[in-house]
């Protein structure tokens, strides 16, 4: 059994991070075994490992913060559960693990359906999910237009777009982003400069947008900001670029152009059960079926993991980066 652990933080994340044994002693009274099947990296994975994440877990920590994984053992009294479900894994509990032992109650059941696709279903898809439904109320036929659309949040963004009936355009930040993007089901893919409002409104016919979803910041925020129309929103849940988001007072003065903030955790702290359960309740049905799902470009073992963290850290690569443990 093996554990990627940390004990320090430092500005090159696989540097400060290696795969140790693991031992786990007999599930307790209410406890279950699991072996993990597959665990994402995530930017906010990246962003804790070099400490500019917005909450850090003390040290020495294991990464990783969703995952899947399959009951093993039951533990006394535990029988809500049976060995060889399939269970999403507790949010923050390090899953970057072959194995790990966790109170039954806090496992959700899943259905019989690809643990990789599964294992991304706590952060990326209800990400996109709720930036497109909190902040404007979007109606069918309506463009909405995000950056970073090659990422993970990107492409849930455009499939759920989708289902509900809206349009999407969608912004890259190289040409070889585009074909990808193209195949996820963007309805206009562009690459990013400061001409991009000229080119949204030669794309859509000078059509109204109402919402921008920003994950980079920097000048590439108002660059969608310049591209909606009055009274429209930027949302901002990412900073791919390093950079303090940039809205010209042009946008914020003369057309009432709004920035807000959106961060997955703060929502899960302030929704209901019910509103959880809603939300996810739709996202686990359309990746069981096979209507959502993204693109994984490699999948490394526990024992991989300093690759597996430089290889999410770096750039132009298609697809998620996934530990699967052997």
């Amino acid at each position: 059994m093996l554990k990627a652990q940390y004990q320090t933080r430092g500005p090159v994340p696989q540097d400060v991070i290696e795969a140790v044994d693991l031992q786990l002693p007999a599930p307790t009274a209410g406890q279950v075994r699991i072996k993990v099947l597959a665990a994402p990296i995530n930017p906010s994975d990246v962003l804790t490992l070099t400490g500019q994440y917005g909450m850090l877990p003390p040290l020495p920590a294991i990464g990783g913060n969703e995952g899947v994984g399959k009951v093993e053992e039951l533990g006394p009294d535990v029988t809500a559960l049976k060995v060889g479900q399939t269970v999403l894994l507790p949010v923050g509990c390090g899953t970057w693990v072959t194995h790990l032992n966790t109170d039954a109650s806090k496992l959700i059941a899943l259905p019989d359906a690809d643990p990789q696709q599964l294992a991304m279903l706590t952060v990326n898809p209800p990400t996109a999910s709720l930036l497109l439904s909190q902040f404007v109320d979007l109606q069918p036929g309506e463009w909405v237009i995000q950056n970073a659309a090659n990422s993970g949040v990107g492409s849930y963004l455009m499939q759920l777009a989708k289902l509900r009936g809206f349009k999407t355009i969608n912004v890259v930040r190289r040409e070889s982003a585009i074909a990808a993007t193209q195949q996820d089901g963007g309805d206009v893919v562009l690459v990013d400069g400061p001409d991009l409002a000229k080119r949204v409104r030669e794309a859509t016919g000078s059509a109204t947008i109402r919402l921008a979803i920003d994950a980079v910041g920097g000048a590439a925020t108002d660059h969608l900001a310049a591209c909606l129309g009055e009274g429209g929103t930027v949302v901002n849940y990412g900073m791919m670029s390093g950079e303090p988001c940039q809205v010209s007072p042009s946008a914020i003065v003369f057309r009432d152009v709004t920035l807000k903030g959106f961060w997955l955790a703060k929502w899960f702290r302030a929704a209901s059960q019910a509103e959880q359960g809603k939300v996810f309740g739709e996202l686990v049905q359309l990746i069981a079926s096979g209507k959502l799902k993204t693109r994984i470009a490699a999948t490394y073992d526990v024992s991989q993991i300093k690759e597996a963290v430089a290889a999410a850290a770096g750039g132009e690569r298609e697809g998620k980066i996934l530990i699967v443990p052997k």
